[in-house]
């Protein structure tokens, strides 16, 4: 099994007639992932890839079978457009969209959860259960199937835990971009009971940084015996100097508020081991499925 997504997965693309919104559905579509339509304003009755583009999510939802959306729109838009797919009644919105100001994504995901469905983003490389469904801009090559859930803060990390477990015969069940912004619209708490529940996932691997308090609420959540499922963490950012951005808006921290040794000690006391490198993930993680 997996979370978020899989085979029975329709997706809707919008802003599909874009640059990066055509590139990344021809991907999607070599990974297996069924996209039965895609929109952009204006551009109904096009098709990209044999994808047919309507002029409003209404439209779409009107004629083609679709239950998630992934938007490569512009940060201009992207309330208005995750309003749009919400209101069209689609649960599951991936806003792969950068740069969108923090007050906007406070709305965007106060709307979505109002009305029960669930955001993953801003900033995101998106969601992959490998062999079923991407959605997303992650290079599908590097994902296999397997026992293993990774949540990550960074796109590129994403990747290349998936590819180093990978190569030691480790697979995934889902691989989730959190998303590198202040403001989320799924926490990591809530990515992890959504492991806990999935009976396939054996073993669930954190990637973490600076900034925020995820990762502290997260060794809490653990701590609290509510995740029964080996965690391990790997963390980034540990020389960052105080006050910087480290890459992403969400990687700073101010005085002891998303320092990395806060996280560190509350990884600690919740007995989740820590990797030293990348590298010592796989190691880590074969621990754990023996156990």
């Amino acid at each position: 099994m997996s979370i978020l997504i899989d085979e029975k997965t329709r997706v809707l693309v919008q802003g599909i007639t874009g640059r990066m919104g055509a590139v990344q559905t021809m991907h999607m579509l070599k990974a297996g992932t069924k996209i039965t339509a895609g929109v952009t304003p204006g551009r109904g009755g096009a098709r990209v890839e044999g994808v047919p583009v309507y002029d409003s999510v209404g439209e779409a939802m009107a004629e083609q079978e679709i239950n998630t959306s992934v938007l490569f729109v512009p940060a201009a838009v992207a309330e208005e457009s995750c309003v749009e797919a919400v209101d069209a009644g689609l649960k599951l919105i991936i806003l792969i969209t950068e740069h969108i100001p923090t007050h906007d994504t406070m709305r965007i995901r106060a709307y979505v959860r109002n009305h029960g469905a669930t955001l993953i983003g801003p900033t995101t490389p998106g969601v992959i259960t490998p062999g079923k469904c991407k959605i997303g801009i992650m290079p599908a090559i590097l994902f296999t199937p397997g026992p293993v859930g990774i949540i990550s803060r960074s796109g590129t990390m994403s990747y290349e835990i998936a590819g180093l477990l990978s190569t030691e015969g480790i697979g995934q069940t889902t691989v989730v971009g959190m998303g590198g912004d202040p403001v989320v619209g799924t926490s990591l708490v809530e990515l992890l009971e959504l492991f806990q529940k999935d009976p396939a996932t054996r073993v669930v691997v954190v990637h973490g940084e600076i900034g925020g308090t995820q990762e502290e609420k997260a060794a809490a959540f653990i701590r609290q015996k509510k995740m029964t499922k080996p965690v391990i963490a790997y963390m980034t950012g540990k020389i960052a100097p105080e006050g910087s951005r480290m890459g992403h808006a969400g990687a700073v921290f101010i005085g002891k508020r998303g320092a990395m040794d806060n996280k560190i000690r509350a990884y600690q006391k919740a007995g989740v081991p820590i990797a030293d490198s990348p590298g010592e993930i796989a190691v880590l993680v074969r621990k754990a499925l023996k156990a």
